[in-house]
């Protein structure tokens, strides 16, 4: 029922820019954690950055003052841009979500997209 298409992924320069879209489906609930993840080969999988429903944002230390998480409620989207890649930013990078919780940073999602490669050459 749920469903979370990401896109937006691809192969950039180093110190470029990209911006990642997540559409949602069939969420059933009226609150939510919304999250982006990234994973790369041989690597635990972390989190970029969360945002619920009130508009709360989190993001690692790795990717502060880089990134911007945010939504959409209208179309259902949740985004996440980029800025100044570098290329320990390349990754498989993840949308998810859950119901709300007031740690969506550190909690369990249980709904994912496929994901959205990025890949960033220096």
């Amino acid at each position: 029922q749920v469903q979370l298409v990401e896109s937006g992924g691809g192969s950039v320069q180093a110190g470029g820019s990209l911006r990642l879209s997540c559409v949602a489906s069939g969420y059933p609930y009226s609150t939510y954690c919304m999250g982006w993840f990234r994973q790369a080969p041989g690597k635990e999988r972390e989190g970029v950055a969360t945002i619920d429903n009130l508009g709360v944002a989190t993001y690692a230390n790795s990717v502060k003052g880089r990134v911007t998480i945010s939504t959409d409620s209208a179309k259902k989207t949740a985004y996440l841009q980029i800025n100044s890649l570098k290329p320990e930013d390349t990754s498989m990078y993840y949308c998810a979500a859950r119901k709300w919780t007031y740690t969506c940073y550190s909690a369990t999602y249980n709904y994912w997209g496929q994901g959205t490669q990025v890949t960033v050459a220096s």
